[in-house]
């Protein structure tokens, strides 16, 4: 899940919608479409649902989904749904991205993309596009504040939503009611799902309420529902980053080159605030502004999501403990950098106030020393002014599943590490098998032989089988050696 404070700029954007041309009408068929970035034409449909589930009569709103047919003329009954992560990830906008990645599946099951309520072409939450702002603007805390209850007074302002109150009907139990409208639209008995980060929390609540529709799930990053976000990611990033700092101890050119990278961190975190100047992310121009301890916390926790990133961490430590800030900012920036890794900022917002920010006086305990709990009060700030949905108490367990379910863990995740997932696998029963991969971040779904394990999970045709596929190939996955500069020899020394 994105929870990041200084990355705002990738939860307030205001993204244009990224949807299909020559949509269908409201609960109509489904008609041929093409969606930005992908070559090949597809089929788009949409349902109308109530914006209040309570109140099917009053407001209501289109969700969009998007289907790419199978190729085979006999094609399995059971399609595949994708459950992005976020929360406020569009699944039509990712679908150039990771389509790639279901082409095996895609010979003989549809691949079926639906904007969750929020997101995409479905009543998008979006607010104010923050990425031409100065670095100061967009990580100044008390600005980002403002500019979202801008946003939410933009947003209530839609006639259907009926005032701010209509923010409190995207949540994901909600969302996943939506969903299941889609398969019941598009006749299939049964699904299975693939989702990764926030969507495995949302695939989760899904497999709560409709048992009986799911073949498999695969979950990529698991984020239960009681993880209370963004508190856990504190503990979780602190985990990682003190195993990166260790690992440079260990590795011998790493130790060679930064000898003292845990003083240097103290170092850095000791000299903040501080004032530096330090080139745009997007425009490129230099621009002098107050660094922050909690935007050095988000530039490295955001690097820490992927192991080939972080592995620049190192020296880019090194570098800010010496004042040189360009390494550590740039890595902060790069990971969510995409159109499909933008972010619904309402929508985001309505999930995470609802349904994580009133459990945080829960779960203070264990905060990562560096970490602490600043991201958990600036989500407390914004969503003291948002509209709070209502979540059954159910919303928060995990009952046995009687379907399948692989989850996916990378033991160096910030966000989502092996723990979360352990808990879930034993509320799942004995239907749920747990992978690791322990040199992975956040996401392992595209990691080479693992592509090949959740492929013949959802393939093999008895569960039985499925659930006894061979993992063992997770553990061969390396971790990236610490970044190091090329070296060449001067001049004579040859």
């Amino acid at each position: 899940m994105i929870v990041r404070r200084a990355l705002v700029l990738a939860l307030v954007l205001a993204f244009g919608l990224l949807g299909a041309t020559a949509g269908a009408r409201a609960d109509g068929p489904l008609t041929p479409c093409r969606i930005d970035g992908h070559r090949n034409e597809v089929l788009c449909g949409q349902v109308r649902r109530p914006l209040d589930p309570a109140r099917p009569g009053g407001p209501a709103i289109d969700i969009h989904y998007v289907v790419v047919p199978a190729l085979a003329r006999r094609k399995f009954p059971d399609p595949v749904f994708l459950i992005p992560g976020g929360p406020g990830q569009s699944a039509s906008a990712v679908l150039p991205q990771v389509l790639p990645l279901f082409q095996r599946l895609n010979n003989r099951r549809d691949i079926v993309f639906v904007d969750q309520r929020g997101t995409g072409r479905s009543e998008p939450l979006e607010c104010e596009d923050p990425r031409h702002q100065s670095v100061a603007d967009q990580t100044d805390p008390e600005r980002l504040r403002r500019q979202m209850l801008v946003c939410r007074d933009r947003l209530a302002a839609r006639p259907h939503l009926g005032g701010p109150d209509g923010l409190k009907f995207f949540t994901t139990p909600i969302a996943m009611q939506d969903l299941d409208a889609v398969r019941a639209r598009l006749g299939a008995e049964r699904i299975n799902l693939v989702a990764a980060s926030y969507g495995t929390r949302a695939a989760l609540d899904y497999l709560r309420q409709f048992p009986r529709h799911v073949r498999r799930a695969v979950l990529d990053g698991v984020a239960p529902p009681d993880m209370v976000l963004p508190v856990s990611q504190s503990v979780d990033g602190q985990a990682v980053l003190d195993a990166l700092l260790e690992a440079c101890a260990r590795e011998a050119g790493c130790a060679a080159d930064f000898p003292q990278l845990r003083q240097d961190w103290h170092t850095l975190l000791a000299g903040l605030p501080r004032t530096v100047e330090v080139p745009h992310p997007v425009t490129g121009q230099t621009e002098r502004f107050v660094l922050t301890r909690d935007m050095v916390l988000s530039a490295v926790r955001g690097a820490l999501y992927a192991p080939v990133l972080a592995s620049a961490l190192p020296a880019a430590i090194h570098d800010g403990a010496a004042g040189r800030w360009q390494g550590l900012m740039g890595l902060g920036s790069s990971l969510f950098s995409s159109k499909g890794g933008r972010i619904a900022a309402g929508m985001h917002f309505s999930v995470v106030c609802a349904e994580d920010v009133p459990r945080i006086p829960l779960a203070r305990d264990g905060l990562g020393k560096d970490f602490g709990e600043g991201e958990g009060l600036f989500y407390q700030r914004v969503c003291a002014d948002w509209p709070r949905g209502d979540v059954p108490d159910t919303f928060y367990t995990v009952p046995p599943s009687p379907a399948p379910v692989l989850l996916l863990s990378g033991g160096l995740d910030p966000a989502t590490p092996p723990r979360h997932a352990e808990r879930v696998a034993g509320a799942l029963g004995p239907n749920a098998v747990h992978v690791v991969v322990d040199h992975a971040g956040h996401g392992v779904l595209a990691l080479g032989c693992l592509r090949d394990v959740w492929f013949r999970f959802l393939d093999t045709p008895d569960d039985v089988s499925a659930l006894r596929i061979d993992t063992a190939c997770a553990k061969a996955v390396p971790r990236p050696p610490a970044w190091r500069a090329v070296r060449f020899p001067a001049e004579g020394t040859r």
